[in-house]
């Protein structure tokens, strides 16, 4: 790499944009994906994210690719090592369409070591930094404690990917207003990442419930800058994750803010196929386009390139799908 700029964000208006017929995609981006029973939050109901390279403007699902820079996460654990096995690893999801880099430095697994903030940092922020001079991109930066989500704010990460909603740390509301930064706001039940794995399975109306709770108790200015994440697979159970998936649309709708979606090689995946983990890359991405059919609007994914495509294909058959209809 030679330090110049090399992630240029997509502006095409959604994946099936190379079509000869673009007019028609065009016309997609501006309405949704999802078909008409289909219940979806429209893009211009919600307050678009204006980050340094792109602005979000939910006219089409992104796709936010992830770099984990721990040893112990339940799917790559140990695989990315140190800033340049980090930044070769983010320009190739980045190649491969992702429009956003999540990076993590914490496992969430059951029975992960918990870190401390200067641990924590020690893993993430020098590769941030790296990410964003070097690539250009829009980084998110996925932890618990506010003190490293300051400091990689401060770095040049613009997202703060918390899958605790606040409650591990009360002050991380403050520190990403502070920051200006913007806001993944996740669902779990407990104080802990363990209390979080033996929580009870929540309802479908619980989550939301809960979920709007959390956004009502946020600072005014950092509501509309507020992403939602059900955190599938943190303390529920296979049916909820369905659920959940499902109705993505419908939280969306209810909490007026865009849903993210990670269902990436989640537990859920691997019973249903009875596949390990390491072989849910297909499986996981038949659960990313059911979210985008139900009205999500961002995806988490470990495998971008197979997301990608098949967001193409997804969306090129949705726009002629829904003009046959008109």
């Amino acid at each position: 790499m030679n330090g110049e700029l090399t992630h240029r964000p997509k502006t095409a208006a959604c994946y099936g944009s190379d079509l000869p017929d673009s007019a028609a995609c065009d016309n997609a981006a501006n309405e949704s994906v999802a078909r008409d029973d289909v219940v979806s939050t429209q893009a211009s109901q919600l307050t678009m994210w204006r980050l340094r390279s792109q602005t979000l403007d939910w006219s089409r699902p992104y796709v936010m690719g992830i770099v984990n820079l721990t040893p112990d996460s339940f799917s790559d654990g140990g695989r990315v090592k140190g800033v340049d096995a980090a930044l070769t690893r983010a320009e190739e999801l980045l190649s491969q369409g992702a429009d956003l880099i999540d990076l993590g430095g914490e496992s969430t697994r059951p029975g992960a070591d918990t870190l401390s903030v200067e641990e924590e940092c020690l893993r993430v922020l020098p590769a941030i930094e790296a990410i964003v001079h070097t690539l250009g991109a829009s980084v998110s930066v996925d932890t618990t404690k506010s003190e490293v989500a300051r400091r990689a704010l401060a770095c040049g990460a613009e997202i703060v990917n918390d899958v605790s909603g606040g409650r591990f740390d009360p002050k991380m509301y403050e520190v990403v207003e502070s920051g200006q930064g913007y806001y993944v706001c996740g669902h779990v039940r407990g104080e802990s990442i363990e209390e979080v794995h033996k929580a009870v399975d929540p309802s479908e109306n619980e989550v939301g419930d809960e979920l709007l709770a959390r956004l009502l108790s946020m600072p005014a200015w950092l509501r509309p800058r507020t992403m939602i994440d059900p955190c599938l697979g943190f303390g529920k159970g296979l049916q909820s994750n369905l659920s959940l998936l499902a109705d993505s649309g419908k939280l969306s709708a209810r909490l007026s803010a865009p849903v993210l979606i990670g269902a990436s090689r989640k537990r859920f995946v691997g019973e249903l196929c009875d596949l390990a983990i390491g072989d849910r890359d297909a499986a996981s991405v038949g659960a990313a386009l059911a979210a985008v059919r139900a009205g999500a609007h961002m995806l988490r994914v470990h495998n971008v390139k197979m997301t990608v495509e098949a967001l193409r294909v997804f969306c090129a058959a949705s726009t002629l799908g829904k003009g046959a209809h008109v």
